[in-house]
């Protein structure tokens, strides 16, 4: 007779060995972590391992479509509105990768500063790539409505997403820099005005290729968020 799986208990399980690779790649590293400190931690066989995860990559596959997930449960509902404008949802994209971010900023500048290191390399590179193919055809979608509504001018909506995305993840390794280099030479002030002047650079790139009116894409709060963040990274150390 065959066994019967309890599919609460099993996923509750899954997420359990989830939790617990994103703790060790976040202190010490994914390629750092082996399969055996995961067991060692949650006090499991590898037998019971391997009934949920074949491999170490497994798991790493795994933890990636869960970040997938939940990034697309917040953005499908903007993105889904048909009485939002294509800026609209375009902010509403940024804003909401903004604020998830800002509600956990502490934990993430924690964590950031193992997440950009050599031992997450091959994380780093699978996420982003990840990540791209998730959300370029999304963003795509926003700029066909925009040239639609005469709002984009770009001759590249179908490239739109990968572009955009390929600048956020530039300024992203940018900013990241800047956070956690613990760089003495510049005072915080003077992380702050670089942290916003790299902003500006890239959406101002970002509105150009779009064709999009300048600064329609901005938040009016950037100084404020950038203080909260930098503030962040300093308490951490």
């Amino acid at each position: 007779m065959a066994r019967t799986v309890d599919a609460e208990a099993y996923a509750a399980k899954r997420n359990e060995i989830l939790d617990v690779m994103q703790q060790f790649m976040f202190t010490q590293g994914y390629e750092n972590t082996s399969i055996k400190d995961i067991l060692r931690e949650l006090e499991i066989s590898s037998g019971a391992f391997y009934h949920y995860f074949d491999s170490k990559p497994a798991l790493l596959d795994a933890f990636i479509a869960r970040i997938k997930e939940g990034t697309e449960i917040s953005l499908l509902p903007i993105l889904n509105n048909p009485e939002l404008t294509a800026i609209e949802k375009l902010q509403g994209f940024f804003d909401t990768l903004d604020n998830l971010r800002m509600e956990n900023r502490a934990d993430i500048v924690k964590l950031s500063r193992v997440w950009y290191t050599d031992a997450n390399a091959i994380v780093r590179q699978k996420v982003d790539e990840a990540i791209t193919r998730q959300r370029a055809p999304l963003l795509a979608e926003i700029v066909h409505q925009g040239v639609q509504e005469g709002v984009f001018s770009t001759p590249y909506p179908d490239q739109s997403g990968e572009v955009i995305l390929s600048l956020f993840q530039g300024m992203g390794n940018i900013h990241a820099q800047l956070l956690f280099s613990g760089d003495q030479s510049l005072s915080e002030q003077q992380v702050i005005e670089k942290i916003i002047a790299v902003y500006d650079a890239y959406m101002n790139a970002i509105e150009r290729f779009l064709g999009a009116p300048t600064d329609s894409l901005r938040r009016s709060n950037d100084v404020e968020t950038v203080e909260m963040w930098v503030k962040a990274a300093k308490d951490d150390v």
